[in-house]
């Protein structure tokens, strides 16, 4: 048994150090410059992401749910609207729905995938149907082509939740760029991560792009003139700054996260622990490593005893939190989400893990028994 090595379940450090002199600089700049909320630092940003993208349009905002938020705003979906949502995934894919006024359609998902399963979409489209939003959760992929298929079958607009899934692509393609808008966050744990909150809206039609920018300004298309009941949900300079340098770096940091799901992948070889698939059409970030465990409680105090961070994706599913007690599911509504719930448990995955630190997250792994 090799000596206890700590393995926190994230750390900014390695990258915070490497990028330290960027950063820095970054913030001097806009301090220097005195101009607070967009300025030159939001501009460009937010033409070095949509190039990144390969959109024409990116719009900055204050964070990842406001980046959905207003798209649907753009879209004109709102009171009496249905949304199809996954059951597996973080709240606030289903709060942006219920911002706007929307009912939330929960659809399982794949097991293997953990992302929405196309098969079952179509059987949740009703009349009052406006729009799906599958989410590329824990950074893999959703299957793109018949949930696109679905949507121009009946003349429903696709946004995509690309929270945890920078970079990633789908047969060769970017996710984000899919659907008719996508909404990124930019959350410091986030694979390009902001110090702070800060998320962006990217797609590639002009209007909808100068919709999201009036509704995060107040509905203003221009000072004082209020076109609609907007909100306040700008990208601040300082965070656009900090993203600004960081987003050079972001192919090479997902290099990193799929070196470090290699070795576990490989490495990792415990009946009791289910490891994450990854189909043919995918190429994952690893925003997050989520196996699976029928005693994933055991295996996470097993862990944390021996100096290894964990955390749960997500333990209770949306349908039996208290916010959407007025939906009127009950336990079994959603068995695939439940079981995920139940099960998941999300191994350290982070930019500057050492081999040795690698090493004995699949040692102990290994051990649990």
């Amino acid at each position: 048994m090799s000596a206890q090595v700590k393995v926190p379940f994230v750390s900014f450090k390695p990258l915070e150090q490497e990028l330290d002199g960027d950063l820095r600089a970054a913030f001097e700049r806009v301090y220097e410059n005195s101009w607070y909320i967009e300025g030159s630092e939001d501009e460009k940003f937010e033409a070095s992401f949509a190039d990144y993208e390969g959109v024409p349009y990116c719009v900055g905002c204050g964070n990842g749910l406001d980046a959905l938020v207003l798209s649907l705003k753009a879209f004109g979906i709102g009171e009496g609207d249905e949304v199809i949502v996954p059951s597996n995934t973080y709240i606030a894919t289903a709060l942006a729905v219920t911002y706007v006024g929307s009912k939330v359609v929960f659809v399982e998902p794949d097991i293997n995938t953990y992302n929405i399963d196309p098969s079952l979409i179509e059987a949740a489209v009703t009349p009052k149907t406006k729009a799906i939003m599958p989410v590329h959760l824990y950074g893999q992929p959703c299957d793109m082509d018949p949930i696109m298929a679905i949507a121009s079958a009946h003349g429903l607009k696709v946004i995509e939740d690309c929270a945890q899934a920078h970079g990633a692509l789908y047969k060769d393609r970017k996710i984000g760029t899919f659907g008719d808008a996508a909404g990124f966050s930019f959350y410091p744990g986030k694979n390009l991560g902001a110090l702070g909150d800060a998320g962006a809206a990217v797609t590639f039609d002009e209007e909808v792009a100068a919709k999201i920018r009036a509704y995060g300004n107040y509905g203003s298309d221009y000072k004082y003139h209020h076109i609609y009941k907007g909100n306040n949900s700008r990208l601040d300079e300082l965070q656009a700054a900090f993203l600004s340098a960081k987003l050079p770096h972001l192919d090479r940091m997902n290099e990193e996260r799929r070196r470090v799901a290699s070795l576990y992948l490989e490495g990792i070889r415990n009946p009791l622990v289910t490891l994450p698939f990854v189909a043919d059409y995918a190429l994952p970030v690893w925003h997050i490593f989520a196996v699976r465990c029928d005693r994933r409680d055991e295996l996470a105090a097993f862990l944390a005893e021996a100096g290894i961070g964990t955390n749960k994706h997500y333990p209770i599913p949306m349908h039996l939190q208290g916010a959407y007690a007025d939906l009127g599911f009950k336990e079994g509504d959603f068995p695939i989400a439940e079981l995920i719930s139940k099960t998941e448990l999300s191994l350290p995955m982070y930019y500057g893990m050492t081999d040795e630190q690698i090493s004995y997250v699949i040692e102990k792994v290994n051990e649990f028994a």
